[in-house]
């Protein structure tokens, strides 16, 4: 059985401020059209409440309005899920990061970044009323991640591209009491690695951090930079490195922790957790006097997460 919530609605013709505004409030709230005058949006969809609002509306404005709910038979369900098919509005953004990929160099970083930035909003709503997500959704979040990297390559000083080398596991004994390098002003990537090396990996670890590559001093493992040990690797940001290479990825806490990574660093598929953890690293970066301070702050915060997605997890 599917339970549709229905918007029965006949508008009066003389208001068209009144149309505009139901217009718009279904078309963002990704309802699908029945039939003339019949709007629906699957039960469970989090935009549920604008249909009966939209009702008294109509009705103060004059119109008809009625919601209801449809209980379908399962053998209806293809037809349900055509209703809210967005592979024509995936495909068109599709284009546009195609477009914008290949206009990033002329443009400027500023103007570039605004632009990605606008993109992946877009895929975000997209992504918020795509009821019945599949293979479109899929393809589009990969275009927007593979923009990313294209904005980071052209424009971003430092940061790593794509390594080609295969995933190897190491030996976890080789890599006690060392120093480990990486670039200065650390981010989410380089932050979370950092925990993830002095959590699972190295407990008496030290970190250096560099202004280039170049000046990494001798000895100390490199992470998060071209021809580092520990970098970027296929579609793999360098905390999943580090997690394949030292086999931490059976952790359904610290897997649940890359996809935030994942998503700040590259882009992709959004994860809820990801904008509270951006924001609280942007709060305390803002407020510290150094690296070290802010790794030391931002590991705390690494061990918030990570108990509450390892509590989760038993439960």
């Amino acid at each position: 059985m599917i339970t549709l919530n229905a918007l029965v609605l006949s508008l009066p013709t003389h208001n068209s401020t009144m149309r505009m505004r139901v217009w718009r409030a279904l078309k963002e709230t990704g309802c699908g059209v029945l039939r003339d005058g019949v709007y629906v949006l699957p039960q469970d969809a989090g935009g549920g409440a604008v249909l009966p609002r939209m009702e008294s509306e109509i009705r103060s404005a004059g119109g008809f309005a009625m919601t209801v709910e449809l209980k379908l038979k399962a053998a209806q369900s293809d037809a349900v899920r055509k209703l809210f098919d967005r592979s024509a509005e995936y495909g068109e953004l599709k284009h546009k990061v195609s477009e914008l990929s290949k206009a990033l160099p002329r443009l400027g970083h500023r103007k570039a970044q605004t632009a990605v930035q606008r993109l992946e909003r877009s895929f975000d709503k997209l992504a918020e009323i795509d009821f019945y997500p599949g293979q479109a959704k899929l393809q589009a979040a990969e275009s927007i991640s593979q923009l990313k990297r294209s904005l980071r390559d052209a424009y971003s000083r430092g940061e790593p591209r794509t390594a080609k080398k295969r995933l190897r596991l190491v030996d976890k004994s080789r890599y006690q009491k060392r120093t480990w390098a990486t670039r200065k002003h650390p981010w989410v990537d380089r932050l979370a690695s950092a925990w993830l090396i002095k959590r699972f990996v190295d407990p008496e670890a030290k970190f250096v951090w560099v202004e280039r590559p170049s000046e990494r001093p001798r000895k100390t493992v490199g992470f998060d930079f071209d021809g580092a040990e520990f970098t970027h690797i296929g579609n793999r940001v360098t905390f999943e490195v580090l997690l394949a290479s030292f086999d931490l990825e059976h952790d359904a806490a610290l897997a649940a922790v890359g996809t935030i990574v994942h998503f700040l660093d590259v882009g992709g598929i959004p994860v809820p957790d990801a904008r509270g953890l951006e924001t609280m690293l942007r709060g305390i970066k803002e407020k510290a006097r150094d690296d070290d301070a802010l790794l030391a702050e931002a590991m705390r915060i690494f061990d918030h997460f990570y108990s509450a997605y390892a509590t989760a997890s038993r439960s």
